[in-house]
């Protein structure tokens, strides 16, 4: 068993929690409606400086994704035929992997990347990793085919479950991945200062609403069906995702590498040079 989250998150906006527990006093059920909303809603961060040059240089369109009836904005980064998928994480944006895909120009490829659901300049609120997924094979569809896969965080995940949804790529790169949905919706709920039978109520309505079971999207299960070289990349230090959902999950890919860092965290380690390097050398120079 995972080992449970010991204190609310302080990253966490303390009214966030007051009101959650709040309503968890009135009705667990309110607090469930309240943890459920939050869950599925990204917070839409400012494009940094650092990704400027990319989202000023990369070509954007955008694309409507039939399966899910939403569109997105995808970005086309560099000229080369040789074309790398880049798929940003939760609260990300499709400039965000802007360092790894500065690499990849460099070594005469180019990268396309999108705004997932609900994320960047994609329209709606509220999303999904099942929306990721349908993403990706629909950008796959109008602006593969793709050589390689990275995807950070849900993106990760994400890629994974499109491989085994049929996405054709080479190799594949997953950096600060998740293993497991239902680990993710229990930590969420922990951190949000609630107690774990909110996440059950939550697991009980999504899968009753969807009609799926949110663990068959969990990337261990997916992994079983994926036969392509894997890199797993994680940090010891990351507070999102702890680094034992990386060691899990390469368990079950039945052909991969894996990089363990320090200090790096859950999105400084998109800019490190030496994992950079491992990527370039593991997608590009590695037979």
């Amino acid at each position: 068993m995972p080992k449970k989250a010991s204190k609310v998150d302080d990253r966490v906006p303390k009214l966030v929690i007051l009101i959650g527990q709040f309503l968890y006093k009135i009705s667990p059920v309110l607090a469930e409606k309240y943890a459920r909303k939050l869950f599925i809603t990204p917070i839409k961060h400012k494009i940094p400086k650092r990704e400027f040059h990319m989202e000023a240089e990369a070509v954007q369109t955008k694309l409507f994704v039939p399966a899910i009836n939403k569109e997105i904005v995808v970005y086309s980064y560099g000229n080369s035929n040789k074309k790398i998928l880049l798929v940003h994480g939760w609260s990300g944006r499709g400039t965000q992997l802007v360092k790894i895909a500065d690499a990849f120009l460099e070594n005469g490829y180019s990268t396309i990347s999108f705004d997932a659901p609900a994320h960047g300049k994609s329209g709606t609120k509220t999303t999904l990793m099942l929306e990721f997924i349908e993403s990706i094979l629909a950008v796959e569809k109008s602006y593969g085919p793709f050589e390689f896969a990275v995807g950070h965080s849900l993106g990760g995940m994400s890629i994974l479950n499109a491989i085994k949804k049929g996405l054709q790529v080479k190799k594949a790169v997953v950096i600060g991945s998740g293993n497991s949905v239902i680990n993710i919706v229990n930590t969420f709920v922990e951190k949000i200062g609630l107690p774990n039978k909110v996440a059950v109520l939550m697991r009980n309505n999504f899968e009753k609403k969807y009609q799926f079971e949110m663990e068959s999207f969990s990337a261990y299960i997916a992994a079983k069906e994926v036969k392509i070289p894997v890199l797993v990349i994680h940090d010891n230090d990351d507070d999102d995702i702890p680094v034992s959902e990386a060691h899990h999950l390469a368990e079950k890919l039945s052909n991969k590498e894996i990089l363990i860092t320090n200090n790096l965290g859950h999105r400084k380690i998109l800019g490190d040079t030496t994992v950079i390097t491992k990527i370039v050398e593991f997608l590009l120079i590695k037979k």
